[in-house]
């Protein structure tokens, strides 16, 4: 099986040699189609950074990011658009919904942007709202939703065009302890029943504990690896080896779930 990401040294600094920060230095990884991906580390280590050149809005100061085989980093106009659009599925940690569109406008809004007739895509917009369990605020405006609603509905918007790969920015960061859980639980629920491929950022070690593999990311290069390969492994058992790992990176848990 070929992996659908491959990340090959890659780097990113900020500022000048004398003040420089290495934000990314030299990460090389891979991610396989259908696996669910956690990256961890504490605040500055270079996590988001790291999404965001994979999702091609910051660009890298050297090093190589493909997908399905395609360098990202040659691309631009409108497949450099369509990268963004078709092949991932971005959900932020504050939502980044339009508050003058209602919930089911957002999520059908990347086919508006792509030019996929709205009837086209009324079938998966039914799947996807009785999933996340937004059916009743397709109407409504992001003001008149709960955190959680909003992050199921930015949710539903990311998965709308059937990106090859989700990536997830804090997903839980901005939500209550049910919300979160709740969110998690449809996450883990797509990649276990229909295979779909994350990568997560979290700081968060219960979020990333239905993660099946985690990256600890220190001073812009990973420092560990762990994998819940063993069967019988619990997610309380994996979460506290997590737990173990972050004490050595000198980062904590958010108890979000």
């Amino acid at each position: 099986m070929e992996p659908i990401l491959e990340i090959e040294f890659l780097k990113k600094y900020y500022g000048r040699s004398t003040n420089q920060t290495k934000a990314l230095d030299g990460i090389t990884f891979q991610v396989m189609p259908g696996e669910f991906l956690g990256i961890m580390g504490s605040s500055g280590s270079g996590k988001s950074t790291l999404l965001n050149c994979i999702a091609a809005v910051t660009r890298p100061g050297s090093g190589s990011i493909k997908m399905k085989g395609r360098e990202i980093l040659n691309l631009s106009g409108a497949e450099l658009a369509d990268y963004r659009g078709k092949e991932i599925g971005y959900l932020f940690q504050n939502f980044e919904l339009l508050d003058n569109l209602t919930g089911r406008e957002n999520i059908l809004l990347p086919l508006s942007l792509h030019g996929v007739p709205e009837k086209e895509s009324g079938k998966r917009l039914e799947e996807l709202a009785l999933y996340f369990e937004v059916t009743d605020v397709l109407d409504k405006f992001p003001v008149q939703m709960s955190g959680g609603q909003k992050q199921r509905v930015a949710a539903a918007r990311a998965l709308i065009l059937n990106p090859g790969i989700i990536l997830a920015d804090e997903p839980t960061g901005a939500l209550d302890s049910k919300n979160a859980k709740a969110l998690m639980e449809k996450l883990a629920g797509l990649n276990r029943e229909e295979n779909a491929t994350i990568l997560m950022v979290t700081h968060d070690s219960n979020a990333a504990s239905y993660c099946r593999r985690i990256l600890f990311i220190q001073d812009g290069v990973i420092f560990h690896e762990l994998r819940r390969d063993v069967p019988d492994e619990t997610r309380q058992l994996f979460y506290e080896r997590i737990l173990t790992v972050m004490a050595q990176l000198g980062g904590g848990s958010a108890n979000v779930l």
